[in-house]
């Protein structure tokens, strides 16, 4: 249980097949509380509720610092503490070299890199406060395949 009574919020993590979504269920297993914080249409608290009754589902998008603020006041009135942040959230598009537009590179930079110093940047304080936290980000073997089988380069 090597994190028992820790707090833990994945990001983009409420895709059952996902890496966020292993990565919550492996946390709970060791012991985590774990937040699922994903778009509305992820239905994050089904994803958490999946897991078990002492998770907690929340709908944020971390491209909005005020959903992202949002959403760490709903873990910090739940469980009154934030252990560990799992930055996640990524996307990817269907998108060949040349065909990649600019609002396409946005939207995934917007997720991948604005999400994650938003989501750094709302945890932080309370890290600080508590003078203990560990923030992780990582991405899937997609970055190193250029987007993957179904993924753009941009990503």
């Amino acid at each position: 249980m090597l994190l028992k009574d820790r707090v833990a919020i994945v990001t983009g993590g409420a895709g059952v097949n996902g890496l966020g979504y292993k990565t919550a269920c492996m946390m709970a297993e060791q012991g985590a509380k774990v937040v699922i914080m994903d778009l509305a249409q992820a239905n994050p608290e089904k994803a958490a509720a999946a897991i078990g009754p002492d998770h907690l589902g929340v709908v944020g998008d971390v491209t909005d610092m005020a959903s992202c603020k949002a959403a760490i006041d709903k873990v910090l009135a739940r469980y009154g503490r934030i252990d560990i942040l799992v930055n996640n959230a990524g996307i990817t598009q269907p998108r060949g070299f040349l065909d990649i537009t600019d609002a396409d590179y946005d939207a995934v930079l917007d997720v991948s890199l604005r999400g994650t110093l938003h989501m750094s940047q709302a945890v932080l304080p309370t890290m600080k406060n508590q003078k203990s936290g560990s923030i992780i980000s990582i991405s899937s073997v997609s970055a190193q395949k250029g987007g993957g089988i179904l993924g753009g380069p941009h990503y």
